[in-house]
């Protein structure tokens, strides 16, 4: 018997009992959904995280004082001392691989401007930390070296400051703010980034000349930090083997003592956070597959119960002449139309879904097209594998033994 007359007979089986067939595919089209679903959530998400970091700056390096331990308590690398000038302007000049710098000093505290204020830090950086960090001046302008040289009191304020400090709309260029009773002028204003993906306000932010924070806030003669930049993302793993090899040297730190800095890379975060996004899609879609699991089950089940049902007629056929892999084939192409067909039910749906779960709840998704061959492949396989040990039962009949059954 062709394979045009089994297609045929095949779907005429299954037209007279379409509610079951389609109860039957339920399992294939809620399946092969979820898989689709959960992996454009899961490579949605971790797009977007790779593009934050990315407008954080991919190639940024961070450069702390170590953690010290003193009467058994770690002590916070804010107050530890290692870091001095002359490594930040080693790191500019004695570098290959790094293209920018910015010292980094940072405070806490209480921002006022007339009867509005404000809970916030200042941070004290050069003018390269801009590129660094992919920040952008939207008016005004940032400090020169001619004001980091005279610590100037001038700061440029994010967003969210100048929202808190100037509620009913006035300009804050040239407006005068006071930051723990020191005044700071206004000289700029940055362009809003909005939250990270570790839900951090970018806009909270106000930066100062770091000499300004250096001398008139804090006091201080050393750095608590180093902001740097590598030439390219590729170079950034050399870039920071570069650094940690400046820094033991001007520490003079012998070949087996730990480091007194730390080096952080935006490369490590990205990787890391990729990672546990990566863990969390393949769990998703494991969760999702047990869908298709027990699609095929139900697939099974039904043709058990499709081959019990019509055992008078397969024994009936069986006897002018069909032979058992003619049976074979016409359930087993059942099987396939029930899987096949759910399958493309299955992925217009997973499609929908995943542009509801975006418009409903604002999340990224980015649907794969190799998660809907995937999907499409791994239904198709399931209706082969669960309906082919019920196809092959039928096919095994004894024709007179069928013709008797009632």
């Amino acid at each position: 018997m062709n394979i045009g007359n089994l297609i045929k007979i095949s779907l005429r089986a299954l037209s007279n009992n379409k509610l079951r067939a389609f109860l039957t595919m339920l399992g294939i089209i809620i399946g092969v959904a979820s898989v689709i679903t959960m992996l454009a959530i899961g490579q949605g998400s971790k797009e977007s995280i790779r593009s934050q970091i990315s407008e954080m700056g991919s190639n940024m390096i961070m450069i702390q004082p170590g953690a010290d331990m003193k009467g058994g308590v770690r002590q916070s690398s804010d107050n530890m001392q290692t870091l001095k000038l002359k490594d930040f302007n080693d790191i500019c000049s004695n570098t290959t691989y790094i293209s920018k710098c910015s010292p980094s000093v940072a405070s806490s505290g209480q921002f006022i401007f007339g009867a509005n204020n404000y809970p916030s830090s200042i941070s004290g950086v050069n003018a390269d930390y801009m590129d660094i960090r992919k920040l952008t001046i939207e008016d005004g302008t940032i400090f020169n070296e001619q004001q980091i040289a005279s610590a100037a009191k001038v700061c440029i304020v994010g967003k969210t400051v100048i929202k808190n400090l100037f509620p009913n709309g006035e300009e804050p260029i040239g407006k005068v703010i006071r930051f723990n009773k020191i005044p700071f002028t206004i000289i700029g204003t940055l362009k809003a980034k909005g939250y990270n993906s570790m839900g951090m306000d970018q806009d909270d932010i106000v930066l100062a000349p770091y000499t300004t924070v250096q001398k008139r806030v804090l006091a201080i003669t050393y750095i608590q930090g180093i902001f740097a930049s590598a030439i390219s993302e590729d170079a950034t793993t050399n870039a920071t083997t570069e650094i940690k090899a400046l820094l033991r040297s001007n520490h003079k730190l012998k070949d087996t003592a730990d480091d007194d800095f730390n080096v952080r890379s935006q490369q490590e975060l990205s990787t890391m956070l990729t990672s546990t996004t990566d863990m969390m899609t393949i769990l998703l879609a494991c969760i999702a597959g047990i869908s298709l699991l027990v699609g095929g089950i139900g697939i099974m089940n039904i043709m058990y119960v499709s081959v019990k049902e019509r055992t008078r007629e397969i024994g009936l056929r069986m006897s002018i002449g069909a032979k058992g892999r003619d049976i074979l084939s016409q359930f087993l192409i059942e099987a396939v139309l029930i899987s096949f067909t759910g399958g493309i039910i299955g992925v217009i749906l997973g499609i929908v879904s995943s542009f509801m779960v975006k418009l409903l709840f604002s999340w990224p998704i980015s649907i794969q097209t190799y998660s809907v061959f995937l999907s499409f492949l791994v239904c198709t396989i399931t209706g082969v594998f669960f309906g082919w040990y019920p196809a092959k039962n039928a096919s095994e009949l004894d024709p007179i033994e069928a013709l008797r059954y009632e």
